[in-house]
């Protein structure tokens, strides 16, 4: 029986298991002094519950806020470094702190219904205005814890929204932006855009190949042979022969004949 005791307690840390002790004692005294004590009550037992019971529950508050912290930064350091695990930190201990206060005041009848009433009112004017912000810290929150990259990780990512793909390392998981250190340098990535986006491992940025021209030298120019092409003569296209062209055509047979007769003339002459 004292083994599965044994191992819990080696894998249980010493924040987290004062965190869960300080919580029941908050929320015993809360209890206790809800239906035991009235501030209001003239009898001194009861006053005396009731004011104890608030401290009681501010003592342990405290201390459960201080050392839930603590967790949540450490867990939040391993996981996404101290950029993210330091505002992590900050936010538990303002909404631990703001519980607190909440409960003792009405453990010792401070009406804060109307500041409840106007608070809901302003934070929902606040949570439209803020919708940008508010989307990047949720995402960065699930992103937190989800896990799918650690710093120092070379990652490529997949984004229609921001382009892509993108090679680099993880530098920095912080609650609003996750930076990215690439070749062209660092890039801010909003967490709500990469929440939304195909993470995965790399090996670097793929290199794109180069193919050059082989160089052109007199030996591998190779003439090609010229051949001449075949030249056909076109149709020879007759009119209608005038009488200057029947002249033209007699006299120069005429004289063909003469010429032709020249040689034969000048023997017989001799």
């Amino acid at each position: 029986m004292g083994e599965p005791w044994k191992v819990l307690d080696q894998h249980v840390r010493p924040d987290f298991r004062k965190t869960v002790v300080f919580s029941v004692i908050a929320l015993a005294a809360l209890i206790v002094g809800t239906q035991a004590g009235d501030i209001d009550s003239p009898e001194l037992r009861d006053r005396l519950i009731a004011w104890g019971c608030a401290a009681l529950v501010a003592l342990a508050g405290l201390a459960a806020t201080r050392t839930a912290s603590r967790e949540v930064h450490r867990i939040a350091q391993a996981r996404g470094g101290e950029v993210a695990a330091t505002p992590l930190r900050l936010m538990v201990q303002l909404a631990g702190y703001l519980l607190t206060v909440v409960v003792v005041c009405d453990l010792l009848g401070v009406g804060l219904r109307n500041l409840l009433v106007g608070g809901a009112v302003t934070g929902v004017i606040l949570g439209l205005a803020a919708q940008p912000v508010l989307s990047n810290l949720f995402a960065g929150l699930v992103l937190l814890f989800a896990r799918p990259y650690l710093p120092g990780q070379q990652v490529r990512i997949f984004s229609g929204a921001i382009g892509g793909p993108h090679y680099g390392t993880i530098v920095a998981a912080g609650l609003l932006y996750t930076v990215l250190d690439t070749t062209e340098g660092p890039l801010n990535i909003p967490n709500s855009v990469l929440l939304a986006s195909a993470v995965g491992p790399s090996d670097g940025e793929p290199e794109e190949p180069t193919d050059s021209p082989d160089p052109v030298t007199p030996d591998s120019v190779t003439p090609s042979p010229v051949t001449p092409s075949p030249v056909t003569p076109g149709p020879v296209t007759s009119g209608p022969v005038t009488p200057d062209q029947e002249a033209a055509s007699a006299a120069t047979a005429a004289a063909l004949s003469e010429i032709a007769d020249e040689p034969g003339r000048k023997p017989s002459e001799d």
